[in-house]
């Protein structure tokens, strides 16, 4: 495997309504060599505007904010950056957290704990980048995802079917499940095609994995999955296609 390219400053997004806030945020940033404000708004609209136009790695988000909340706005996105929340009102977490967002910060934000929710999204970025640089093909079987602060080796062959939650992904195996941070567009960009198929907005599955497809769900190692019915078709004549190919 090849070694990952040094990661160049998470380019970031200051979403808040308060100037005092962003000015906060953006002080904590400029202290650290790995970050660097991209782009700030005072609403969520604009961040969905900036989200849309700009490359952005990681987003703090207030979540008390005017038409539309941080939380609402997060649970709108298909594919969000990486995420902190902020806020003055603890009673948020645990929705945060649901959300499987990076950290969660409580105002006024210190610089300590600024550093450890930043590193940890660091840490998420570079699992990122590693699975971008694997290069995965037939004959490269292997990918290493970030665990804790440990990289661990998987090969995709043994992946059964991947599972894409609000911002992240679980990759579903035999005897365990692993979470990654990472859109299911650009995880399905480097799984091999032809082992792979899509058959459901939030479902990715492995084709050697699958024991049977009926009406509108596809079984896979006791659990069924559901099945798009645009997609129906082309999954069954990709099995088949499949299956003559391995005779």
């Amino acid at each position: 495997m090849k070694e990952p390219l040094e990661p160049q400053p998470l380019k970031c997004l200051i979403v808040d309504d308060e100037q005092i806030a962003i000015k906060g945020i953006a002080n904590h940033i400029g202290k650290l060599d790995f970050l660097t404000v991209t782009a700030t708004c005072a609403s969520a609209l604009e961040a969905r505007e900036i989200l849309e136009s700009q490359s952005i790695d990681l987003m703090f988000l207030d979540i008390n904010m005017p038409y539309l909340s941080g939380i609402d706005f997060l649970k709108s996105q298909e594919e969000a950056p990486l995420t902190i929340l902020t806020t003055a009102y603890s009673e948020y977490a645990l929705e945060g957290y649901q959300l499987n967002v990076v950290d969660y910060l409580l105002k006024p934000i210190s610089f300590q704990r600024f550093f450890q929710a930043t590193t940890k999204a660091a840490h998420a970025f570079k699992t990122q980048l590693l699975l971008q640089n694997s290069n995965l093909t037939e004959a490269t079987k292997e990918m290493y995802i970030r665990q804790g602060d440990a990289f661990t080796q998987i090969f995709w062959k043994d992946i059964l079917y991947v599972e894409g939650m609000q911002n992240y992904l679980k990759l579903h195996f035999k005897t365990k499940t692993l979470i990654i941070h990472q859109t299911m567009t650009s995880l399905e960009e480097m799984l091999p095609q032809s082992s792979f198929f899509r058959i459901h907005k939030s479902f990715l599955v492995n084709l050697s994995h699958i024991d049977s497809i009926a009406k509108g769900r596809v079984f896979i190692n006791g659990k069924d999955l559901p099945l798009s019915a645009q997609r129906r078709e082309e999954l069954l004549q990709t099995v088949v296609y499949k299956n003559l190919l391995s005779k």
